[in-house]
């Protein structure tokens, strides 16, 4: 007789695929509903989370896996940018983020230490949630492609330097938790020098052996090797600065930099995107299991005046501290309301503050995890209340911070040109060849100063959807806008902004697919040029004349085609 074989266990399956259960049902339930997916997974994590069903056993190491969610965030976020691009706006990130981290955590620590805690204990709960949430604010301005705009930059600057802050507010822990007082200097010395090395390390040596790692990886044509070397890429860094006492974000965020500047940089893009939309979902789950409604409800009326009080308090500081910076009402709204919620490093600090060094009391603990996480879950919600309430200020908007300010209000007859990438410049080279004037705008600082200054073309630095700098291109008096924006989302944002403001002006704007041409269309584009069609023209026009086809009679079949689905693709404008 046969031996039955023994059942084989696969660590953490039911988890799994619980999880991927959930993307799979919640990510097109909210895309319907058009809320975004972070509200969703939070409200799975709590669900499924210890302090509900408890269909999952153990949290923590969830949570673990979870927060490589941020680290491929914050590494795609780092190829969007380069050392150049970030060196363009270095002010803000010390600046604004540091007045920022400051005027938040003082006034939580005072009303912590009213509230009975120690002095120890009342300055960990003010640095934790003086920070903000990256992964939960960085999806929503990924989701809303909003990261280039102003207020977007404002917002990364000032979550870029609180992740730096990592360092100095784990130090203050140790600090308070150990009470020696001879050490106090060496425990502080010791692990500046480690952050310091390992940042340094990553710049320089990563900046050689990255470049050099990748193209041993595209040689082999294997695709499976360039993600591997990926992967190594991006959880290597993320280690060297975790050992080091850093974010394991940041090394990341340092990765993604370095390989901003390499020809293989679309093609990781490409490749890390499941990754990291999966690994976020994850996090946004193990958030939601931090959530005790067993507590909230408990301690409902202290809990609501804590979190909306925390809200309050975070977000009015923001506003001012923007304000002090020239930041226009509506981009201070927007970027103020976006930073307002208490951010995942509080889950990390708190616990080791209350568990591990006795510093915070462990009831106290928990009720600053339970209101840090509701915190969290309330962001969408609030982001797309900052954005209504942004909305009623607009008229009052003003491009202080822009690189160039255009002043053509009086030009008669131009043509405005929103983004000046590629397509844009070729668009102005053919205007130039007809000698019809037009302004550029673009949001890339080295892409404005290279034509503005070497080349003296009339391009400024600037964000199409800003009405206050549109008036200053002479939109009142322009023939045309043409729209080139390589963001979808800001073209659409574009096209909104110039059709409620400018009715009977032609606007002409390329679109990425048949889904983006339809919505831009609906918003009130005149012409709308999909992005690959001509090009599959030329093409097509090509394969007739290998197909024996005349010149005349592939230029005359191609024509009609063209003819066809332009008039079908306008029939409604």
């Amino acid at each position: 007789m046969a031996k039955e074989l023994p059942a084989v266990e696969v660590p953490y399956l039911i988890e799994t695929l619980a999880f991927l259960t959930t993307v799979v049902i919640v990510v097109p339930l909210c895309k319907r509903l058009k809320v975004s997916p972070i509200i969703g997974f939070l409200a799975v994590g709590a669900i499924i989370g210890p302090h509900s069903f408890a269909l999952v056993k153990d949290v923590i190491t969830v949570q673990h896996v979870a927060e490589l969610g941020v680290i491929f965030l914050l590494f795609t976020i780092g190829l969007e940018l380069s050392f150049e691009r970030l060196r363009a706006f270095a002010n803000q990130i010390f600046a604004v983020g540091s007045l920022h981290f400051i005027v938040c955590a003082i006034p939580i620590s005072a009303a912590a230490f009213f509230w009975g805690n120690s002095v120890e204990s009342s300055i960990i709960i003010g640095l934790c949630l003086a920070l903000s949430s990256t992964a939960v604010v960085m999806q929503l301005l990924n989701e809303r492609g909003e990261i280039a705009t102003t207020h977007g930059r404002s917002v990364f600057s000032v979550l870029l330097f609180q992740d730096l802050m990592v360092v100095p507010v784990l130090i203050i822990v140790t600090v308070f938790g150990t009470k020696s007082e001879g050490g106090v200097g060496s425990v502080v010395a010791i692990a500046l020098v480690k952050a310091i090395i390992a940042i340094v390390a990553i710049i320089f040596v990563g900046r050689y052996v990255l470049r050099y790692l990748f193209r041993i990886a595209a040689r082999t044509h294997a695709v499976e090797v360039f993600m591997a070397a990926t992967l190594l890429a991006i959880l290597f860094t993320a280690t060297v600065t975790g050992v080091s006492g850093l974010s394991m974000a940041l090394g990341a965020f340092l990765a993604g930099l370095l390989l901003a500047e390499t020809e293989f940089r679309h093609q990781i893009e490409t490749d890390i995107e499941p990754f990291k939309g999966l690994f976020l979902g994850l996090f946004f789950t193990g958030v939601g299991m931090n959530l005790d409604f067993g507590l909230a409800f408990e301690r409902g009326y202290w809990v609501l005046l804590s979190v909306v009080g925390l809200i309050t308090i975070k977000a009015f500081l923001g506003f001012i501290v923007l304000l002090a910076f020239k930041q226009s009402v509506p981009n201070a709204i927007r970027a103020s309301l976006l930073l307002s919620e208490a951010g995942e490093f509080a889950f990390l600090v708190i616990g080791q503050a209350s568990l591990t060094y006795n510093i915070v009391d462990i009831a106290v603990g928990q009720f600053m995890v339970v209101v840090a996480g509701l915190s969290m879950a309330l962001t969408p919600l609030i982001a797309f209340g900052a954005n209504k309430l942004a909305k009623r200020f607009e008229q009052d908007k003003h491009p202080s911070d822009e690189s160039y300010t255009p002043d053509h209000a009086h030009e008669h007859d131009h043509v405005i040109i929103a983004g000046f990438g590629r397509v844009g410049v070729a668009v102005a080279n053919i205007l130039n060849s007809q000698s019809i004037p037009y302004v550029a705008l673009d949001l890339d600082p080295k892409n404005v100063a290279t034509h503005h200054k070497d080349i003296h073309e009339p391009v400024f630095h600037g964000d199409a959807t800003n009405i206050e700098l549109l008036k200053r291109t002479g939109m009142e008096n322009a023939q045309t806008v043409v729209i080139t924006l390589d963001d979808p989302a800001a073209s659409l944002r574009a096209v909104k902004t110039v059709r409620q403001n400018w009715p009977n002006l032609p606007i002409v704007v390329r679109a990425k697919d048949d889904e983006h041409l339809d919505a831009l269309i609906e918003a009130g584009a005149t012409r709308v040029v999909p992005e690959l069609y001509e090009s599959s023209m030329q093409l097509a026009g090509h394969v007739l004349r290998e197909c024996h086809y005349t010149r005349e009679e592939a230029d005359a079949c191609i024509e009609l085609v063209r003819r066809h689905n332009y008039e079908e693709v306008h029939a409604e404008t």
